[in-house]
């Protein structure tokens, strides 16, 4: 095993009466947790029901939420209990294998870019520090994208599950795409199209957080804003995720059977920075495993994002250049500038 685990460290350590964890787990002062959280009291993440009958007050807020905040909550957004849970259940019995059969799906070592699979480092630190959290990452739609090498076999109900998620998950992002449009003034195909259309690639990822001896100084993943055009997420009932708001660090509340939708860095340009990717990190916790199953849609890599060309005029110059997909994604993890 070339990469050491999380999860293998923090079993390690659930065995000792050791209230330490190893120093590159430890955060920077300016990160800590401990002392960057806010705790006083906060407005709090705008949750905005998707079975509204006014079409038009479901535009508002979600255009409203994506301006102020860049996340916000959905709930009745039709994706059935089962089939959520089900995504759950597969998810945590996979993590719960032995280590060696995890490995058989570890991301390949060689190769240029992104890379799907079983895995721990994500991104290049600049300090070496490490996050506390190993993940999954796989496609899920569309069908010709799909890798199942990276499906795991174990649990058997792994596939059925996953493809039945994508089949829902869908049809959210379809109305998110519609909403972010309409609230712009435009017809309501136009956000999607700008963002790859149907060939919009659905990336899972399946974040494992074990218990922690010292949460106050560690984090499951570092601060930092999505690549994607929207990420839809799936928590556990571990709280955990943390966004950057007026400055403050501030909690996102656990409300069951809802869907935590991320503004990313694809939305923000298309709509020429009047919607905000938003600046968000995961703490963990010291008795309980936190998980979450965020679907990052994607643009496929030869696709060119930039400003729609509604949204831009002498007045209102472009914001951010338009590029590749794939350059974007090499830049930002190579933390480079765009």
């Amino acid at each position: 095993m070339e990469v050491e685990r999380v999860q293998a460290v923090a079993s390690l350590l659930s065995h000792t009466t050791q209230d330490t964890i190893p120093a590159e787990f430890i955060r920077p002062e300016k990160e800590q947790p401990a002392i960057t959280t806010f705790r006083g009291p906060v407005p709090e993440i705008p949750t905005i029901d998707l079975s509204d009958p006014d079409e038009e007050n479901i535009v508002r807020s979600v255009a409203k939420a994506s301006k102020e905040w860049g996340i916000f909550q959905v709930v009745n957004h039709g994706i059935p209990t089962d089939v959520i849970s089900n995504l759950q259940a597969a998810g945590r019995h996979f993590f719960e294998l032995p280590q060696e059969e995890k490995e058989v799906y570890a991301k390949p070592t060689s190769g240029e870019g992104f890379k799907e699979g079983y895995g721990t480092l994500l991104q290049k630190d600049l300090e070496g520090k490490k996050s506390w959290g190993d993940h999954l990452f796989h496609r899920i739609w569309p069908p010709s994208k799909l890798n199942y090498q990276f499906w795991p076999k174990n649990p058997p109900s792994y596939r059925e599950a996953n493809e039945m998620y994508a089949k829902y998950v869908r049809e959210v992002a379809d109305k998110l795409f519609n909403s972010l449009s309409l609230g712009l003034g435009l017809e309501g195909h136009v956000m999607k199209e700008g963002a790859g259309g149907e060939e919009i690639v659905y990336m899972l990822k399946i974040n494992y957080y074990p218990p922690c001896p010292r949460p106050d100084l560690a984090l499951g993943v570092v601060a930092h804003t999505d690549f994607s055009s929207i990420t839809i997420l799936v928590p556990n009932d571990v709280p955990g995720l943390q966004v950057l708001k007026d400055e403050r660090w501030i909690d996102a509340k656990y409300i069951p059977n809802a869907l935590i939708i991320h503004i990313g860095d694809q939305i923000e340009v298309l709509s020429n920075g009047i919607y905000k990717s938003v600046l968000h990190r995961s703490t963990v916790d010291k008795g309980k495993t936190r998980m979450s199953w965020p679907v990052f849609l994607e643009p496929p890599g030869e696709f060119v994002v930039g400003p729609l060309p509604q949204l831009v005029s002498e007045e209102n110059p472009p914001k951010y250049k338009s590029k590749k997909f794939e350059d974007y994604a090499y830049c930002k993890l190579n933390k480079l500038p765009q």
